[in-house]
């Protein structure tokens, strides 16, 4: 694979000081260089913003894994021409509350690919839900499962996975069997999205990858679409 094909700029937002625990680090353990510099500012907000690029020595950060896994749906417009990726957790009351703001930015935008990577690190039961959300793209549901999911405000369980899917129209027994019978390939997605979380440094969910920014936190509208505004700016930039 060319050299090109493992470089992923990445921007780092400032988290306020009660967040600066969570801040990424990047560890040597990935065998990952950073070159940096200064990127300005993100967001109406103001909250700066650095700009770094990652060279890996192995897969896991090449820009095919990280914005086009074929095993992995993709919502919204599946050619736009920026990618959102955000690595989540089914009963992270974060990612809950963020989700219809999202939803409704790339709406608005209309050329967003937005690409949901299950990193379930809340417990068996999000691993379970993760799992069954998974297994209902052999049915053609996802995106009905993921909004199933994310629009509940009760801690899931895994009884409460099975209702929520079958009352937004999924046959449940189905993507048990499913999940069964694709075990192998549903895991190796959550590996594949666990180790690119990790190797970028994520501490928590929800976090995202906007074109090739990278966002460790939570976003306003305001800022997503400014982010968006600079990742087709820099993709300009680079031709």
């Amino acid at each position: 694979m060319p050299v090109q094909g493992k470089l992923v700029d990445v921007m780092s937002v400032e988290l306020p000081p009660s967040r600066l625990a969570a801040r990424s680090i990047i560890t040597r353990r990935h065998a990952l260089g950073v070159l940096g510099g200064v990127a300005g500012l993100l967001g109406a907000g103001g909250a700066a913003a650095r700009a770094s690029t990652l060279v890996g020595v192995d897969d896991v950060l090449t820009e095919s894994a990280v914005l086009r896994d074929p095993d992995i749906p993709v919502a919204g417009n599946k050619d736009g021409d920026v990618t959102i990726v955000e690595y989540f957790d089914y009963n992270c009351p974060y990612c809950r509350k963020l989700a219809p703001e999202l939803a409704q930015v790339v709406f608005d935008d209309g050329k967003v690919r937005m690409v949901f990577k299950d990193w379930p690190i809340l417990g068996p039961v999000s691993v379970y839900a993760s799992k069954m959300a998974l297994a209902t793209k052999y049915q053609g549901k996802f995106a009905e499962a993921h909004e199933a999911l994310m629009s509940t405000s009760s801690r899931l369980t895994e009884a409460r996975v099975r209702e929520l899917l079958a009352k937004a129209g999924i046959d449940v027994e189905r993507a048990t069997r499913d999940m069964e019978a694709h075990g192998g390939d549903i895991d190796r997605v959550l590996a594949r999205n666990a180790e690119q979380a990790k190797a970028f440094g994520f501490r928590g969910t929800p976090s995202f990858i906007v074109g090739k920014f990278r966002v460790p936190g939570i976003l306003t509208m305001a800022q997503f679409e400014r982010a968006i505004a600079d990742a087709r700016a820099a993709a300009k930039a680079r031709k």
